[in-house]
């Protein structure tokens, strides 16, 4: 299943989030906007890993004086999309 999430408070404008269809694995990322390096090594490295751990690595990372980043962004995203009924 593809998901769309508008980021919000970061650099990147969007990401593109692929889970299996029981929403347990994050299968791809693509992230719009930001910087480019750090970007495309997110995506790589959070590639067909389970979900809920994503989560727990991820949430709450700051960018700068930035009360959010990329990472936590996608925390965020994955935690609404398993919000969703």
């Amino acid at each position: 299943m593809l998901y769309r999430y508008r980021t919000q408070g970061v650099c990147s404008q969007e990401m593109l989030i692929e889970l299996s269809d029981d929403k347990k694995i994050l299968r791809s990322l693509k992230i719009v906007g930001g910087c480019p390096g750090n970007t495309l090594g997110l995506a790589k490295l959070v590639e067909n890993m389970p979900v809920d751990e994503v989560i727990a690595r991820l949430e709450g990372i700051r960018c700068g004086n930035k009360p959010t980043s990329c990472p936590d962004q996608l925390a965020r995203a994955l935690k609404a999309i398993l919000a969703e009924k």
